[in-house]
């Protein structure tokens, strides 16, 4: 499964919304992937000095997260596949 990467413009006057977006982001992923698409979502991270807000999902193809995005009302967002690795 591919792991994709959401960016999200969110400035720091709204920064509790990082915390109810990402909540926003699991549920919509969980609705998608009941009896259905393989879809994940993994975690949320912030950047306050950055207004910027990353969400990680795994799923089988981009269209899976786009619709979670849309559903979770991140609005408009930046995905693109990404390779993680541990040193």
């Amino acid at each position: 499964m591919q792991r994709y990467l959401v960016e999200v413009y969110l400035p720091r006057s709204r920064a509790d919304e990082a915390r109810t977006r990402g909540r926003c982001a699991r549920a919509a992923a969980d609705a998608l992937a009941v009896g259905g698409p393989v879809i994940r979502y993994v975690r949320t991270t912030y950047l306050p000095d950055d207004d910027t807000c990353f969400h990680v999902f795994e799923a089988a193809s981009v269209a899976l997260v786009e619709e979670a995005c849309r559903m979770a009302g991140l609005g408009s967002a930046r995905i693109v596949p990404v390779i993680e690795a541990c040193a």
